[in-house]
C-alpha cells in the first residue's frame, strides 16, 4: 500500500503539470485508489475477479506476435547495416584495383566501369531492401504500441466494472435500504459496464485479426527480400563474369609481351653452333620461309673410283669400316637417311630418318610445336610436303612417346639448332 501511495502521489503531479483543474485530478486519483482497493481485495480473495480465458488467450498471442516483431525488425535492421558494410568493403576493394591497373594494361576502361557499376547496384541493392522489406515491418510494428494501451485500458474498465459491481452488491447487502445510494450505486455500475464492454469488444474483433495478419506480413516480407537479393546477385555475378574475363586477357597480355622477347629468329647456324658451345639457349628460328631461295651448302667432294673399290675391299678387312659420304644440302631428309642409314636404321620404326638429342628446353608457342625438355631424344620424321618444311625446322615425334604407345602421331616441328644429331 505504501508503493500505491508513491505511485500515486508521482501521478498527481505530472497530472498537475499538465493543468489539470483540481476537481479532476481529484476524481482521477479517488479511481486509481478505488482500482488498487479492489485488486488488493481480488489478491486477497475477498472479492471475486471476472475472468475472460479467449481474451486472456488473445492477449498472450497479441504478445508473442509483438516480440516476434520486435524481434524480426531488428534483425532486419542489423542485415541493413551488414549490407551497407558490404558496400564500403566493396567500394573501397573495386577504388584499390582501379588505382592499381595500369593505363597501358588490357581493359582498363571496363575495370573502371565496372568499379562505378558495382557501386550502383549496391546503392540500388540497399535502397530496394529499405523500400521493400523494412519500410513494411516498420508500419507493421507501429500498430503495436496503440494497441497495447487499449490493453492496458481494458483491463483498468475491468477492475472499475468489478468494484462498481462489489459496491452495487455491498449496498444491497446493508440493513438500511438507501434508495438514492442503491440508484447511484447502479448508474455508476451501468456506466462501467458500457465502458468495458465497448473497449472488450473491439479488442476481441482487432486482436484474431491482427494474429492472422502476421502469416502474410511474413509472406510479403521474405518474398521482397528474396526477389531482391536474386536479382542483386545475378547482376552482380555478370559483373564478376566480365572481370574475370578481362583478367584472364591481362593474363594473355603479359604472356604476349614475355614471348615476344624470347621468340628472335637465329641468324646463322654458326651463331647456333656458337650458342651451343657457350652454354646458353640458342633463339629458335623463325617459322616463315624466306623469300629467297635458300644458299645450298657446298657439295662434299664424291669419291673416286679407287676408294669405292678400297672401301668395298675393306668390308672383308679386320676392321670392317664403311666410309660414308656427307649428303648435300640440297639433298631430301629421305636421302640424307639412306646416305647416313646403315649404321643406325635398324634401330629406327619405321619412317624415322634418324635421331637427334635436345640439348636446351623449347616451350612449344604454336600447336604444330613439339615441346622439348633438355635430354629428350627426337626421331626426326620427314615432311609429307617437302615445300612445308621452313629452314631451320625439323619435324619429328618424342621417342619416349612412341616406346609407350608404338605410333608417331604425337608429332610435332622443333627448332633443329636446339638439338643434337644422335
Amino acid at each position: 500500500m505504501a508503493e500505491m501511495g508513491k505511485e500515486t502521489g508521482k501521478e498527481m503531479g505530472k497530472e498537475m503539470g499538465k493543468g489539470v483543474t483540481a476537481g479532476k485530478l481529484a476524481s482521477t486519483m479517488q479511481k486509481r485508489l478505488t482500482r488498487a482497493q479492489e485488486k488488493v481485495m481480488q489478491k486477497l480473495g475477498k472479492a471475486d475477479e471476472t475472468k475472460d480465458t479467449a481474451f486472456e488467450e488473445t492477449v498472450s498471442n497479441f504478445n508473442k506476435q509483438m516480440a516476434e516483431g520486435a524481434r524480426l525488425q531488428r534483425d532486419l535492421r542489423g542485415y541493413m547495416t551488414a549490407v551497407k558494410a558490404m558496400h564500403e568493403a566493396s567500394k573501397r576493394l573495386q577504388d584499390c584495383l582501379a588505382e592499381m591497373y595500369e593505363p597501358d594494361w588490357f581493359g582498363k576502361e571496363e575495370v573502371d566501369s565496372m568499379a562505378e557499376d558495382t557501386d550502383m547496384l549496391w546503392i540500388d541493392f540497399h535502397q530496394k531492401l529499405v523500400d521493400s522489406a523494412l519500410i513494411n515491418m516498420d508500419n507493421y510494428m507501429a500498430q503495436f504500441p496503440d494497441i497495447k494501451n487499449r490493453i492496458s485500458k481494458r483491463d483498468r474498465k475491468l477492475v472499475d466494472f468489478d468494484s462498481a459491481r462489489h459496491h452495487m452488491a455491498s449496498i444491497q447487502k446493508g440493513k438500511k435500504k438507501d434508495e438514492v445510494k442503491i440508484a447511484k450505486a447502479e448508474e455508476e455500475l451501468g456506466r462501467a459496464q458500457k465502458v468495458f464492454e465497448e473497449i472488450n469488444t473491439e479488442l476481441q474483433d482487432e486482436l484474431p485479426t491482427l494474429w492472422d495478419s502476421r502469416v502474410g506480413l511474413y509472406v510479403t516480407t521474405f518474398q521482397s527480400l528474396a526477389g531482391v537479393t536474386e536479382k542483386f546477385h545475378n547482376e552482380m555475378g555478370k559483373l564478376s563474369h566480365n572481370l574475370n574475363d578481362v583478367m584472364g586477357k591481362l593474363e594473355d597480355q603479359r604472356h604476349i609481351k614475355n614471348d615476344s622477347k624470347t621468340k628472335t629468329p637465329a641468324k646463322s647456324e654458326d651463331a647456333a653452333n656458337h650458342s651451343a658451345e657457350s652454354g646458353s639457349i640458342p633463339k629458335s628460328p623463325s617459322k616463315s620461309r624466306p623469300s629467297g631461295p635458300p644458299v645450298p651448302r657446298p657439295p662434299r667432294p664424291s669419291p673416286s673410283k679407287e676408294g669405292l673399290q678400297n672401301d668395298a675391299i675393306d668390308l672383308f678387312g679386320d676392321a670392317a669400316t664403311v666410309s660414308m659420304t656427307t649428303p648435300s644440302h640440297d639433298a631430301t631428309p629421305t636421302q640424307n637417311a639412306v646416305a647416313n642409314g646403315s649404321s643406325d636404321s635398324g634401330d629406327l620404326p619405321p619412317g624415322v630418318l634418324y635421331k637427334v638429342k635436345a640439348m636446351h628446353d623449347y616451350a612449344a608457342t604454336d600447336g604444330d610445336e613439339l615441346e622439348m625438355k633438355a635430354g629428350d631424344v627426337v626421331l626426326v620424321l620427314a615432311f609429307d610436303n617437302p615445300d612445308e618444311q621452313d629452314d631451320g625446322w625439323l619435324l619429328g615425334v618424342k621417342e619416349s612417346h612412341w616406346l609407350a604407345n608404338k605410333n608417331l602421331s604425337a608429332r610435332g616441328v622443333f627448332p633443329e639448332n636446339f638439338t643434337q644429331r644422335c
